[in-house]
C-alpha cells in the first residue's frame, strides 16, 4: 500500500503539468510558513539566545552558518538524486529539479564559507585553513557552479541534463566527505554538537532556535525551488496546449 502511494507520487510529481498545478496549491501556503519559521529561528538565535561561556556572542553565527550548511549538503544530495533519475531514467522534471535546486544550493555554500570565515578569525586566529572541512566545502561550493556550468553551457536541455547530473551524482561522495571530516581528519573545524538523532552536546536554549532556523532554510529553499521548476517547466512546455492556455488564463 505505501509502496503503491509513493509509486504513484512519484509518476504523478513526474508530469510537468501536475508538478505546476501541485506546486501552484502548496506555495501560497510554504511560503509564508517558510518566511516565518526562519525569522522565528534568526531572531531567537541572534537576539534571545545566551551568550556562549567561552565564545560569547561570536558563536551566534551558528545561527546562519550551520542551516546555511546544512542547506546546502541536503541540496546537493537532492540535486545527485535527481540528477540519477535524469541520467537512468531520462525523466524530464528530474532534469527541471536539478537545474532548479543548484542556485539556491551555491548560494548557501558561498554563505556557509563565508560565515565559518567570519566566525574562525575570532575562534581560530584566522579566516581561512586548508583543513578537511573547509577544503572540501569549497569543492562543494565549485561542483555547484560546475553543474550551473554545464546546464548553461551546453545548448541542448536533455544533453545539458545528462552531464550536469553525472557530475551531481559524483559530487555527492563529496558531502559524505564534508559530513564526516571532522571524524576522519583532525581539523580546527569543531565537531558536531547538534544531532538529529541522539543526544546531542549543545545547550537546549541554543539548540532550539538552532534546529528552526534550519527548519526555515530548508523550507526557503523549497519555495526557490519550486518557483525556479515552474519558470522552467513553463519555458519547456511552452509549445504544448496547457502553457498556451495557462497563459491565455494570465498564469493561473
Amino acid at each position: 500500500m505505501v509502496w503503491q502511494t509513493i509509486k504513484r507520487w512519484y509518476h504523478m510529481l513526474g508530469s510537468p503539468r501536475y508538478f505546476y498545478r501541485f506546486s501552484s496549491a502548496l506555495l501560497p501556503w510554504l511560503t509564508p510558513i517558510a518566511l516565518l519559521v526562519f525569522t522565528v529561528g534568526i531572531v531567537w538565535g541572534l537576539a534571545f539566545a545566551p551568550s556562549d561561556y567561552q565564545q560569547g556572542n561570536s558563536y551566534r553565527i551558528i545561527f546562519i552558518h550551520v542551516p546555511a550548511s546544512s542547506g546546502a549538503l541536503l541540496g546537493y544530495v537532492a540535486m545527485g538524486v535527481a540528477g540519477l533519475v535524469a541520467v537512468v531514467w531520462r525523466m524530464k522534471m528530474a532534469e527541471v529539479m536539478m537545474k532548479a535546486i543548484a542556485p539556491f544550493g551555491a548560494v548557501l555554500a558561498a554563505i556557509s564559507l563565508a560565515t565559518g570565515a567570519l566566525w574562525g578569525k575570532p575562534t581560530w586566529g584566522t579566516y581561512w585553513q586548508w583543513d578537511a572541512r573547509m577544503t572540501s566545502m569549497l569543492i562543494l561550493l565549485f561542483m555547484y557552479v560546475g553543474v550551473i556550468a554545464l546546464q548553461n553551457v551546453i545548448r541542448d536541455p536533455r544533453q545539458a541534463a545528462r552531464a550536469a547530473g553525472l557530475l551531481a551524482m559524483v559530487g555527492v561522495i563529496n558531502v559524505v566527505i564534508v559530513k564526516y571530516s571532522v571524524e576522519w581528519v583532525q581539523t580546527l573545524h569543531q565537531g558536531s554538537t547538534l544531532k538529529l538523532l541522539g543526544e546531542s552536546t549543545i545547550n537546549p536554549a541554543m539548540k532550539y532556535p538552532l534546529l528552526i532556523s534550519m527548519l526555515g532554510t530548508w523550507l526557503l529553499y523549497a519555495v526557490n525551488v519550486m518557483v525556479r521548476a515552474r519558470t522552467e517547466v513553463v519555458w519547456r512546455e511552452r509549445r504544448s496546449k496547457w502553457v498556451r492556455k495557462l497563459m491565455k488564463d494570465g498564469g493561473q
